[in-house]
This record gives C-alpha cells, structure tokens and sequence, in this order.
C-alpha cells in the first residue's frame, strides 16, 4: 500500500450518522482503520468524495463507481433542465400565435406581453364571466337554482332563421346547454333578448306573495323578449330629440332664400310632426364666395327668421366643403371662387390621389398651417368664417334659438379623407385610394420618416390598387400584406395621425369661436370590409382600425380633449345580405365598435341617417341604434338628425311614417296603421 502519510488529514462534513456516533480519523498507515456504518441517506459528491477516495473512506473499486454515478446524475439533471426549457418555449410559442389570432381575427386588445393568463381572461369575459384582478372569475349573476321551460322565436331581432333552427323549442335551460343558438358574428349591441318563457310554467312558479329575485329576472326577460314585437314597445324609454334637415338648395349661390313662403309650408307640415329642431347648412362657398373676409348673411337671417316663427331649435353645419348633386338635382355649390383661383396656380392646396388628379371637394389638411390662402392658413380661414357667424348671429345665440354648432372637417363634412369621389370613378364597395400626393402632405411624410430614423420610408405605397379595387386584389390590403408591415405601420400611423391632427387644429379654434356652445363632429360609418383583417376601405379614409388594433379610440380622445359630440352616421341598413356576403361587410359590429369606443370616453353621442327610408323595418333599426335595448349602462342618442331627399310635402307616405319615428324615438305609445 503506498505511503500516506505526508498527506494531511482534511475533515469531512458529518452526516447525522457521524454526529450520532462520533469517530476519530486516523491518517497513519500503521493504524487500524475503523469500519464506518454504509451512508444510505447522503453520499458526499465532488470534492468530498475526492478526498473520502484519498484517505480510504472508500474501496478501490467504489471510489469510481460513485465518481460515473455523479456524473450520471448531474448529465440526468442538465438533460430535465433542456428538456423544461424545450416545453416551455413550446408553450410559449402556442400562445404566441394563439395572440397573434386573438388579436387579428377577433380583435382582442390584448397588452404587447400577455400570456395565458391574459388569454384565459379575455376569453372569459368574452363569453359573459367577470375576471378581477386576483383571477376571482364568477358569472355576473347566477342562474337559478329553479329553471323553467323557454321557448325560443323571433322577434324582430337580426338573427336568422337558419341560426335558430336546430335549436330545440321546448328544452330545459340549464348550466350544461342553453337553447339559444346565436349567430357568432352578431355583436353584442344586434343582440336582442330572443327568450319567452312559457306564462303557464312561470304563473305556477312565481306567484307567491314576495317574488324572489330569480323570478323577476325572469320577468324581466319576458317583458323585454316581447317589447321587440313592434314600436310599442319604446313607449317610456328616453326622449331623443329629432333634427330634420333642410334642403341644401334654399339659399342659392347669392345668398338669397330662394322660397320663403315654401319653407313655411315645409316647416308646418314639420312642426306638425312635433320635430324639436332643424339642420341649417351654412355654405362657405356661398357666404365667402366672391372676396377674402366679405361675409353675406342675409339670405341666413331670413331663413332664421321664419324658423323662429315656428318655435324650433336650430342645429348650424359651419360647412367647408362641396356640395354635388342636390334634392332637386340641379343644386351645386362648389368652394369659394377665390380659393379655387389660388388652385389653378396651386393645385397642391387640394387632396391629391396616387395618379396626380386633384380633388376640389374640400382643402388639403397639408396647408392647415401653411400661408397659402392669400396670407393666412387653412385653419385660420375657418377661424375667421366662425367668428363671422358668431358675431352676426350673436342675437340668435343669445335668445337660444341656436343649439349647437357642427363643424365640417373633410369630405360630406365627416372627418374623414376623400377616398371615396365618384367623380374620380369610386363606386361601393371599392377600398378606395390613399389621397396624401399633395407636396405639403408628402413634406410631412418626408420628415415623419426622417424622425423616425428610416428616409427611405418617406413615400406612399405603390402596391394598394386602384379606387374599385378588392382587399385580396392588393399587395398591401390583402391577408399578410404590407399594411401589417414595418412600413406599413408607419405609415397608417402617419396617415391616421394628419386625421386626428387636422381635427385638434380645427377644432381648437372652434371652440375659441364658438365658447360654451355644443360642438358637433360627424364620423363616417365605413362598414364594407369590416369583416377582413386589414379593413381596407376605414385605412383609406383615415382610420387605422385592423383586427388587431383600435382605430377609434384616439380620434375620440381629441373630441373628449374638446368637449365635443360625437354624431355617427348610420348608413347602410338598406343593402342586401348577399352584398353584404361578398363585401364582408358587417354594420352592425362597426357600429357596436364606434359607439362603445364614444361612450367610454364619456362622449354624448347623436346619430343622423344618410338615405331617407320609408319602409318601418329600416326605422325600427334606426329606433334599436339610438336607444340599445340591451345596454346595461341605458345609453342612448342625445339627438337624431333626419334627412330626407326631398320636402316632406311631397312625400304623403313618408310623412306617416316619419310621425311613428319620431312618436317612438320621443318615447311616445303608437299605434301602427293597417298596410
């Protein structure tokens, strides 16, 4: 056996069998070595078991034993730790795209890191649960314990029959199946309550002398399921006052009333009807049409006086775009004759589309604050159009007549871009076209790109197709295109922004204009393509509102900022479910997006129709937008604004129906006449 003895002893660490029985380690060869009871609970590792070898702890044969079983071991541990690693990158991964889905398909807004738990609570209080904070998830309000028998029919909802038909008519209600099979592309705001209980089932089962608060949730279900038969049922809801517009032709181009004695006419057959108010448009090209600052207001004046005669409210549009076409179809009032001379030596203070034709409809928001209109700014021509009106009407303002004023901020006074002129060969449903090729836009495009750090994306893009264009059509609207790019993002972002920018401008001056008075601003609804994932024809018009993105909500904040109306346009109930398959459009949810991103920014929100309609069912849809009867909050129109497309003295079948619209929406009982 070799010499040991110039090795020094090295304690070891003692097991709670060493501490039991302590044990004195003799190093020296001569000495006896002491037989130590086998470690079952804990064997030294790594230096330890260097050591234990040296002094003979341990048998030749068991020292390299335990040195490969280490190494196994730690081999085993590195390989879990790879493998945990590996699942855990897996799961990562399948939340990833299960976000990426959520966010473009669904619209879930959903924070830049969410993990599952973010996923699992968007999807819980997607289907009707609350989630706090904690994770505490519970129903809003339990079922009862005591369920009865429903029946399930149609009323006067927008679901179809084919998503009710394999539903069974007579099934319990329970927590395992409800017997209500609903259409998954409704929104929540389209949904109406679709359940009559059996009155037989529930006299039986409610008629004691303190109904419990099951009973009278279920009540309530009743009441509100048959409210939907017919417009009745709005009888004691809020009172939502009516604005009808008058005719764009009026005032003609001298600024002259052009038929007192018919507006009379037109006036009492509306005052008949009991309409709180009129919509008057003040036309810029009418009123500043000849010279800079010479305001004419005399054909106003007159107007405003026979509308006072009659006792109603007045509404004023500070309108500062075209007007093509008319109620009589020869009325067209273009902008002032002194701007558009500036245009024919500048054509850039006009919208420009990509292939260079200009568009008279209304100012480019490039000049908002560039000299060109004969020494001042796009912004303070307006400014001073307002103050001409405050001042001349400040009798009017003073006595009330006057109730709010709307400021027009881009095409058909909507704050929107131009992208949809027919003139320029536009029909529904194209995508429309981008309308920033104006030098002062793309100046602002060139130095947005250069903050950012990236020149090179000061340009517009080349492959968004034409105005009747498709989404799938086009590199840059189709599924994954460009429009979801690094570029792309930048530059509906930019574009998006001269919106939102042009509206804090204007309506920064209006409100010094126009002081405590209500202020109005006119949204689009831009519903075709709302079911694609980059809503083509909203991107064009100024609204970055993809799937997987809320294009609303900072447009509001600025109309928050200045205490703004919102007033939303409700268009298009009168097209076709086949057009509405092959255009993917979808009105309902725009709506549902738009008014709730309003109302969450504590906007008052009025709605004014675009096409006059006569038939009941199409008012009756406008009756369900203004006063949703399923809203738990009982939101509702502040106003609505009626046009019609031509005098309601001409239109005897309009006229009894206009009556019914305007008892209901004022919360007034009617009875429908026989068809």
């Amino acid at each position: 056996m070799d010499d040991f003895s110039h090795v020094h002893p090295i304690p070891l660490p003692l097991t709670h069998s060493f501490q039991s029985q302590p044990q004195q380690i003799n190093s020296h060869p001569s000495s006896q070595p002491q037989s130590y009871p086998q470690l079952q609970q804990r064997r030294p590792r790594g230096f330890a078991a260097a050591a234990a070898a040296a002094v003979g702890d341990f048998s030749m044969d068991a020292a390299p034993a335990a040195a490969t079983g280490g190494v196994k071991g730690r081999r085993e541990r590195e390989k879990e730790k790879e493998r945990t690693k590996l699942r855990e990158r897996h799961r990562r991964a399948i939340t990833s795209r299960m976000l990426s889905g959520l966010r473009q398909y669904g619209n879930f807004h959903l924070p830049a890191r969410a993990d599952m738990n973010d996923v699992l609570a968007a999807l819980a209080r997607e289907a009707g649960w609350i989630v706090e904070a904690d994770g505490t998830t519970y129903r809003p309000s339990p079922p009862s314990t005591q369920m009865a028998t429903f029946s399930v029919r149609s009323v006067e909802s927008p679901l179809s029959a084919s998503s009710l038909k394999n539903c069974s008519t007579q099934a319990p209600l329970n927590y395992e199946q409800s017997v209500l099979c609903i259409d998954e592309s409704l929104s929540p705001t389209s949904l109406d309550s679709v359940v009559v209980t059996d009155t037989e089932t529930k006299s039986k089962q409610c008629t004691t002398a303190s109904p419990s608060p099951e009973c009278l949730e279920e009540h309530q279900l009743v009441r509100d399921a048959q409210s939907g038969e017919d417009n009745s049922d709005f009888a004691g809801t809020p009172f939502v006052p009516i604005y009808v517009v008058l005719a764009s032709g009026v005032i003609n181009n001298f600024c002259q009333l052009v038929d007192p004695e018919g507006i009379r006419q037109e006036l009492k057959h509306l005052k008949s009807l009991n309409i709180d108010g009129v919509i008057v448009e003040c036309w810029w090209g009418i009123v500043e049409s000849w010279s800079p600052r010479k305001f004419v207001w005399s054909g106003y004046r007159e107007l405003f006086t026979i509308v006072q005669e009659f006792q109603l409210k007045v509404q004023v549009v500070m309108a500062f775009h075209e007007y093509a076409g008319g109620d009589s179809g020869n009325v067209f009032i273009s902008l002032p004759q002194w701007v558009l001379e500036i245009g024919k030596d500048n054509p850039d203070i006009f919208f420009t589309d990509r292939e260079g034709r200009r568009n008279t409809e209304c100012l480019s928001w490039g000049i908002d604050k560039e000299r060109v209109l004969r020494g001042r700014t796009c912004v303070e021509v307006y400014l001073d159009f307002m103050r001409s009106f405050r001042t001349e009407f400040d009798d009017l303002f003073a006595m009330g007549l006057i109730s709010a004023v709307e400021i027009g901020l881009g095409a058909s006074g909507e704050l929107k871009f131009p992208s949809f002129l027919e003139r320029m060969g536009w029909r529904y449903p194209g995508i429309g076209e981008f309308q920033c090729y104006d030098k002062y836009l793309q100046q602002n495009l060139r130095k947005a790109a250069k903050l950012r750090g990236h020149s090179f994306w000061a340009r517009s893009p080349d492959n968004a197709g034409q105005y009747n264009s498709r989404p799938h059509e086009t590199g840059f609207f189709c599924h994954r295109g460009d429009y979801d790019s690094y570029y792309g993002r930048f530059f509906l972002r930019w574009y998006a922004q001269t919106l939102i920018d042009h509206a804090n401008n204007v309506l920064s001056l209006a409100r010094l204009a126009f002081e405590e008075t209500q202020i109005i601003v006119k949204i689009p609804a831009i519903y075709w393509w709302y079911k694609t994932a980059s809503h083509a024809a909203e991107l064009t018009a100024g609204y970055y509102n993809p799937t997987n993105r809320d294009g609303y909500t900072p447009v509001f904040e600025v109309l928050k900022k200045h205490s703004v109306t919102m007033k939303f346009v409700c268009s298009g109930f009168h097209v076709h479910c086949q057009e509405y398959d092959e255009t993917l459009a979808d009105l309902k949810g725009l709506s549902w997006q738009v008014l709730n991103a309003a109302w969450d920014q504590g906007l008052t929100v009025g709605g004014q129709n675009v096409d006059a309609c006569y038939d009941r069912e199409e008012h009756t849809r406008l009756i369900e937008i203004s006063k949703p009867r399923n809203d738990p909050d009982q939101r509702h129109f502040a106003f609505f604004v009626y046009q019609l497309s031509s005098p309601v003295v001409q239109s005897p079948y309009c006229f009894s129906e206009l009556d019914q619209f305007i008892k209901t929406m004022h919360g007034q009982e009617v009875c429908h006449q026989q068809s």
